[in-house]
């Protein structure tokens, strides 16, 4: 059947999204790291704010999300005014698209960066431009020679997902510095608690008028199947981007189990302090059985493999113990296989599997 109702152009080139595995055919007891989630789950102090919530599910939440956002701003010192909520920080992703490319526009991103960048320039009618990195490393050369009068947004995540390596502060400002007049620098932060002490780029953002951050609550809060993230930036692209936001966009238990877990520092604490150790001690188990990998700034490793019959031979052995990671070819990474830092008896098992498979290759 032919038909003249067609999409917008864009739209049919982008790939399905495809999320970590989440079960094992046939298998009962299944260990997931491919998601990058928490292994401890949320704060009990989110869980019962969103129970209570469920009492008022006949009420429309706020539009303003003003709660949320002034707890935002006084855990990072930040203006409320100059953040935005949205479905996970995708939906703030897509909002920058949306708003600021369309046809004849060109939305830049690393080779290995977080597949929403591509997805929201298509969907917005945009060009995607995929830049080189440097070793798995943002190179802040080639994206500025990538950048013409063309380029709108500049996305990069940092620390980045899949990799997890982040580029310093001063590459970030040289960066910011030179852009063209029209493009905007979005700095993708949803990892950037787990680096101690990172303002995953709000200073940047308060000393220029070129430069927009994305958080969320999915990774170390624990909260990725509520989908709650938000924004930082000049109050003038605040106020463009709440103009095409939903108006209630966030319900209720979303917003009061975000505020609940960024409220319970003690939990955010604990949860960082975890991941930091497993993630090096995995690093260095797997480091012994001959799977190398960058250092990790996030709450996984990508385990590098000889190529990619090897990664996904480990990754088929993996499975059947019951141990389900991620595969990152889409990611121009086919060599490789991401896995989420578990707790540590996820962790030991893993490099037990993968000790397992290394012996039955010699």
């Amino acid at each position: 059947m032919t038909t003249e109702i067609q999409p917008q152009p864009g739209i049919m080139e982008i790939s399905l999204y495809q999320g970590g595995k989440a079960n094992i055919e046939g298998a009962s007891r299944v260990i997931k790291l491919s998601s990058n989630e928490n292994p401890f789950g949320p704060s009990e102090k989110a869980i019962e704010a969103y129970r209570r919530a469920a009492h008022e599910l006949h009420r429309y939440p706020p539009t303003d999300h003003r709660s949320l956002r002034e707890a935002i701003g006084a855990v990072h010192g930040l203006d409320p005014d100059k953040i935005i909520c949205g479905v996970g920080s995708d939906e703030i992703i897509t909002f920058l698209c949306q708003a600021y490319a369309g046809q004849g526009d060109e939305v830049i991103f690393t080779e290995h960066g977080f597949s929403m960048y591509r997805i929201s320039a298509l969907a917005a009618g945009a060009t995607p431009i995929e830049v080189p990195e440097r070793e798995r490393v943002a190179d802040v050369e080639s994206i500025l020679a990538a950048c013409n009068e063309k380029t709108r947004l500049v996305f990069i995540a940092n620390p980045n997902n899949p990799t997890g390596t982040m580029i310093g502060g001063n590459d970030v400002a040289r960066l910011a510095a030179g852009l063209p007049p029209q493009a905007l620098l979005v700095l993708d932060g949803a990892y950037a608690e787990y680096v101690e002490g990172f303002d995953g780029g709000a200073a940047l953002v308060e000393a220029r008028e070129n430069v927009f951050m994305t958080r969320t609550f999915s990774k170390l809060y624990g909260l990725g199947g509520l989908r709650i993230g938000w924004g930082y930036g000049p109050k003038e692209i605040i106020d463009v981007l709440n103009r095409i936001r939903g108006p209630f966009n966030l319900s209720q238990p979303q917003l009061d189990a975000a505020e609940a877990a960024l409220k319970d520092r003690a939990y955010v604490e604990k949860c960082r302090t975890e991941n930091t150790r497993m993630r090096a001690w995995l690093a260095e188990a797997l480091a012994e059985l001959g799977v190398p990998s960058d250092t990790s700034c996030a709450n996984f490793i990508l385990a590098r493999f000889a190529d990619q019959a090897e990664a996904e031979a480990c990754d088929d052995y993996l499975q059947s113990q019951g141990l389900l990671v991620r595969r990152v070819a889409g990611y121009n990474l086919p060599n490789c296989l991401r896995i989420t830092v578990g707790d540590e008896a996820s962790c030991r098992r893993v490099a037990h599997a993968v000790a397992g498979f290394k012996a039955l290759e010699k």
